[in-house]
């Protein structure tokens, strides 16, 4: 029987770096023929065309995607879609098996590990894969600081004010969920917190695994694959040793208050007035994350934009392309989003 091919699920809350350490992956692959699984909760793809654009993964696009290398699930979150896609698009990489050497998940920032997890007990999967770990990527600064999300402080404190309320937020118990399910844990960011703070983001992290499971610490994800690949934990054959907020529900529930927006304009913006009109709708409005692509006048490169909470980050990642439309192309992930009010404040935008 032909040796199953070994997966690594990455897990991590929204901004904490998941795409930048498959990137690295990708570009320090030493040789290893990858295959990557993207799910993105929002709707124009972005975490994929970041992937894509590493240069790295072939840009050929077929109708059954089989010669690509990324495949891209972008409708909600893979844990409830598993069975409507997940499945035939591993049967499809488990067909190439002789050219694949290891396949990367990168889950959704709202996803459950576990669930996903679990369906490689199927028969259609479970003789030809196996998971070789689950990594969760943590971000030191927004843990540090006590924002999961932007929202995250002002809902601890009142629960904290409010003896009555005892129920964990949502968000918190995702976070719990991932490192419960963890073989290894990235501290990521942690060139953007003190010494004083990484001690105390680390002993919060010890505290919720519920074994002892190892953590590096990564500045921008810059890790050398040997210690990401090959943990061989076969993580599906011990479910057990990792207990979740959800073990006793068939099937998780969502915040269906939690949703995402797209916004495409034919139109460019200067950066500094993007951010700073993003950070107010973020004070206005309960926006967890923002993501997308940016074209700048007079200039030939497409700007990424990422931000999470009131804090954004923006690099340059590849030339545009002689037919590509010089759009900006925006996605916005929060709570009862109100997105005519997005749309609007950006096209007045001077």
């Amino acid at each position: 029987m032909a040796t199953k091919i070994p997966v690594t699920v990455i897990t991590g809350f929204l901004g904490s770096g998941k795409t930048t350490l498959i990137r690295n992956l990708l570009q320090n692959n030493q040789g290893r023929r990858i295959a990557v699984i993207v799910n993105e909760f929002g709707e124009l793809g972005i975490d994929g065309e970041l992937l894509q654009s590493c240069q790295v993964c072939p840009e050929e696009e077929s109708s059954d995607n089989a010669n690509n290398n990324i495949y891209e699930l972008t409708n909600g979150c893979l844990c409830c879609t598993v069975q409507e896609e997940f499945l035939p698009t591993m049967q499809q990489l488990i067909k190439r098996r002789d050219t694949i050497d290891c396949i990367l998940i990168e889950t959704s920032g709202l996803a459950l590990p576990k669930p996903l997890v679990k369906a490689f007990r199927w028969q259609e999967i479970r003789n030809a894969a196996t998971v070789d770990s689950v990594i969760t990527v943590v971000d030191c600064e927004a843990v540090g600081a006590g924002t999961f999300a932007s929202n995250l402080a002002a809902v601890e404190a009142q629960r904290q004010a409010d003896e009555s309320l005892e129920h964990e937020t949502p968000l918190q118990e995702l976070f719990e969920d991932q490192l419960a399910c963890a073989d290894l844990v990235v501290l990521n960011k942690t060139d953007l917190v003190d010494e004083q703070t990484l001690v105390e983001v680390k002993n919060l992290v010890k505290q919720e695994l519920p074994r002892i499971v190892k953590m590096i610490e990564s500045a921008g994800g810059e890790i050398d694959p040997s210690i990401l690949l090959g943990l061989q934990a076969a993580v599906e054959d011990n479910l057990d040793q990792r207990p979740s907020h959800h073990d006793s529900e068939e099937e998780h529930e969502h915040d269906d208050d939690i949703t995402s927006h797209h916004i495409v304009l034919n139109r460019s913006f200067d950066p500094q007035k993007l951010k700073q009109q993003l950070q107010t709708l973020v004070q206005q409005q309960e926006i967890f994350r923002v993501k997308g692509f940016v074209a700048v006048p007079d200039k030939s490169m497409r700007l990424v934009m990422q931000g999470v909470g009131n804090r954004f980050e923006q690099f340059y990642d590849r030339a545009w392309k002689a037919q590509e439309a010089r759009q900006t192309r925006l996605v916005f992930i929060g709570r009862d989003l109100k997105s005519s009010e997005i749309e609007s404040q950006l096209v007045a935008l001077n």
